[in-house]
C-alpha cells in the first residue's frame, strides 16, 4: 500500500535546471519593445509636462 500524496517527499532538485519561471517584468514592459531608447529621458519629461502640474 503505497502512502497519501500528502506524505509522499519530492526531491524538488532534480527539476532546477536554472531556467526563470516566470520573469519579473515581461518584454512589454520594456521600454525597447515599445521603440525606447536606454537614454536618459529626464530633459524629455520634464519638458512634456503639463502645465497644471506647476
Amino acid at each position: 500500500m503505497t502512502a497519501p500524496d500528502d506524505d509522499r517527499r519530492i526531491d524538488l532538485s532534480v527539476f532546477d535546471d536554472g531556467l526563470e519561471v516566470l520573469p519579473d517584468i515581461t518584454d512589454d514592459e520594456r521600454g525597447s519593445s515599445w521603440g525606447e531608447t536606454a537614454e536618459d529621458d529626464t530633459a524629455r519629461l520634464l519638458e512634456d509636462r503639463p502645465p497644471h502640474w506647476g
